[in-house]
């Protein structure tokens, strides 16, 4: 009987052997594998009726459709030649063609239904944050939560294990903003704290770095926000959610104490 470091690390491989391919690695940045969602994804069917090749398929095409939307969302503006950009946008349509295709050998409509319900709603809600203007912050957090969190959530209700759902979307909302935050304060470029900045401060067209310490305090502060109250909806889904297996609770906690607050960041000017 495998134990799940033993499932995770078999199932990544396979995950990279699709993934990685050689050819398209020459001109594209080597695709991202999730490995907390992949390690969720195995923690949550482990403890159904499945087998593990079921398990392997179901995780696999569900992460091959993730690494096809982050593709096509992170298309690098390093990538000056034609060339690049238009191999990067086709590598994301060759994993969304491996989804597709280990989903159509499992014979599962059902799961192919639901899967593409979650593909459906991380676009739109990529739409709605890239080409419109959110209303308030907190549809505009909302809709990040459901871009990190759709495919899983979708899965969870497929399998009849929605009680998961609260945890999973605030756990990969924590995660993206810890991201967002890290880059605002490595580069000063971020996709949320650009909204957050077009929201707070409607009119200004400074850049984010010319704000004032205060402005770029008030931002940050929001983001601290949500963080927190992300955090406590995940300890709480620590102690509650059954079966819980060591090495999620570990990788969980992890995440959770790379959170610190920074309320006063920015030193005031003057």
């Amino acid at each position: 009987m495998q134990d799940i470091r033993q499932k995770y690390t078999i199932i990544r491989e396979q995950i990279e052997k699709r993934a990685f391919d050689s050819y398209l690695l020459t001109y594209i940045e080597t695709p991202i594998i999730d490995e907390d969602k992949l390690l969720i994804l195995i923690s949550i069917m482990d403890r159904l009726e499945l087998s593990f090749n079921e398990i392997k398929n179901y995780a696999l095409s569900t992460m091959l459709i993730q690494i096809a939307l982050d593709t096509h969302e992170h298309i690098s503006n390093s990538t000056k030649d034609e060339k690049g950009r238009q191999l990067t946008v086709l590598a994301g349509d060759y994993f969304s063609g491996l989804y597709y295709k280990l989903l159509a050998e499992s014979e599962d409509i059902m799961m192919i239904k639901s899967l593409s319900k979650g593909v459906k709603e991380v676009n739109e809600n990529k739409v709605f944050i890239y080409h419109n203007k959110p209303e308030g912050i907190e549809k505009l957090m909302a809709s990040i939560m459901r871009i990190e969190s759709a495919l899983l959530t979708k899965l969870s209700e497929y399998f009849k294990v929605d009680f998961w759902n609260d945890f999973l979307a605030h756990l990969f909302l924590f995660k993206r903003l810890l991201h967002e935050k890290k880059q605002y304060f490595l580069s000063e470029s971020s996709v949320l704290f650009e909204t957050l900045k077009t929201m707070s401060f409607p009119g200004n067209k400074l850049r984010l770095e010319e704000l004032s310490s205060g402005q770029r305090n008030h931002l940050v502060q929001i983001c601290d926000n949500y963080l927190e109250l992300s955090k406590e909806v995940i300890e709480r889904g620590l102690k509650q959610l059954p079966y819980l297996n060591d090495m999620l609770e570990k990788k969980v906690t992890f995440l959770l104490n790379q959170y610190q607050p920074n309320a006063k960041t920015f030193v005031e000017e003057g």
